[in-house]
């Protein structure tokens, strides 16, 4: 894999907010990268099944309104809104926890467009205290990584590369810088320093044992 770290992590846009909830307030992370395609490619590539599994996981189910999806390995959830080609919402169920999920393609100025997903859950006490943001935040980072080498190439990420470069230096790098963008989103948002930074590490230590 040919990733130039800093510029991806760079290009990334990171910010925690809150929502209100049903039984009390939720946790938003919110995560947003422009590519270099139009609004309509970049909404097919996130809404067409076979093309999810060239850049993210494969996926079963029924990708429609009221349909119900599954990643392969991972979550699964149902499709609540829909709203064609700018945004869709859904749950996101994994280990017995449920969460939402919003991804919101836009046109810019440069005829590029803007993939943000925003994900809003209630918060984890004991997890947030521990790992903070960059529990999922590492996560989503790679997926607008795939998304983008997916767009940039044209071809299928290779899945068992992606896992082999995770390993190496820069994989490891990238790891690093990705924990650290939201230990600075999660101070912007309002958590101390110290912990914000303590729980970045071991952030770090859980992705790159």
């Amino acid at each position: 894999m040919n990733v130039d770290v800093d510029t991806q992590i760079s290009a990334v846009t990171r910010k925690l907010g809150d929502r209100p909830g049903e039984d009390g307030e939720l946790l938003e992370m919110t995560i947003s990268q422009a590519y270099d395609t139009d609004a309509a490619d970049l909404w097919d590539c996130v809404t067409n099944g076979e093309r999810i599994a060239r850049w993210f996981m494969p996926v079963s189910g029924d990708l429609r309104l009221g349909g119900k999806y599954q990643l392969e390995g991972n979550a699964g959830g149902t499709v609540d809104r829909c709203d064609p080609p700018r945004s869709f919402n859904a749950t996101w169920e994994f280990g017995g926890g449920v969460s939402w999920i919003e991804v919101v393609i836009t046109a810019e100025d440069d005829g590029r467009s803007r993939f943000t997903l925003v994900h809003t859950a209630k918060v984890d006490e004991q997890l947030w205290d521990v790992y903070g943001p960059g529990a999922v935040g590492v996560g989503w980072d790679g997926m607008v990584l795939g998304l983008g080498l997916y767009l940039g190439s044209g071809e299928a990420n290779d899945p068992a590369e992606a896992e082999a470069w995770s390993g190496t230096d820069e994989g490891r790098r990238f790891t690093r810088l990705s924990s650290d963008a939201w230990v600075e989103a999660a101070i912007a948002y309002g958590r101390d320093p110290e912990k914000a930074r303590a729980a970045g590490e071991k952030t770090v230590e859980f992705y790159t044992p």
